[in-house]
């Protein structure tokens, strides 16, 4: 309770570090994160479309779904065998769970960090740079997150790539006797957006470094005074 009661008392809010590019860029970084998890995580989508079979007869609507974490196998659809009436109960092929997840974790821990170092530049920013320990740590962590980002963007890039493939409808036709007709629909925008989101990320977080560096004790302003030695005197 009195480390609660310290923390309160110890918060003083300014904005003043929104208008610095370290505060700016940091909430661009917590904007951008909340898209790459959300775009990804809790997606559901399908493949859709009409299979028309060599015999005379109507044409028959095939219906795959599949969502996060994309452990595809999880849900039947019916394919026509174009014998009759008969169908065949598939599966879709392929566990991605692991990139999903693994994009997703990262930004949502990314998103509790940058929640985190807001609060400490808008309310404790005299903690945050009354020592070197403060910046140097900041500067740490969102480099070990820009490489996060790398990371996890490719395998969920390559990832998406192997859904897409995984959920083609002319790869789900592949060896049966029938034809596609009209467009086959597949919703992808969703994660499409979730990658590119992803590498944004990257591409703030790294760059970012440079700004929390120049509040480390490395960085040394050039505009700054030298300091005076014994016998020197001012105007001389």
């Amino acid at each position: 309770m009195e480390i609660v009661q310290k923390a309160v008392s110890g918060f003083a809010l300014d904005l003043g570090p929104i208008k610095e590019p370290l505060g700016f860029i940091r909430v661009l970084e917590w904007v951008f994160s909340i898209f790459a998890f959300a775009t990804a995580g809790g997606y559901s989508g399908s493949t859709q479309f009409k299979v028309q079979c060599p015999e005379p007869g109507p044409a028959v609507d095939v219906h795959a779904k599949f969502w996060y974490p994309f452990r595809l196998a999880e849900d039947p659809y019916n394919m026509p065998t174009c014998n009759g009436s008969q169908v065949d109960v598939l599966y879709l092929q392929g566990d991605f769970r692991s990139s999903a997840e693994f994009f997703v974790s990262v930004g949502v821990f990314a998103f509790l960090y940058c929640t985190i170092t807001l609060i400490l530049y808008l309310g404790y920013q005299n903690v945050y740079r009354q020592t070197s320990r403060g910046p140097l740590i900041d500067l740490v962590v969102t480099g070990v997150f820009a490489f996060l980002w790398l990371v996890s963007s490719s395998a969920w890039g390559k990832g998406l790539t192997d859904i897409k493939f995984a959920t083609n409808p002319h790869h789900l036709m592949d060896g049966h006797n029938g034809s596609i007709i009209g467009d086959p629909y597949q919703s992808m925008g969703r994660l499409n957006a979730s990658v590119i989101f992803g590498f944004l990320n990257l591409i703030l977080w790294a760059g970012n470094c440079w700004f929390i560096y120049k509040e480390t004790h490395f960085h040394e302003d050039p505009n700054a005074p030298a300091p005076m030695q014994e016998g020197d005197l001012p105007g001389r």
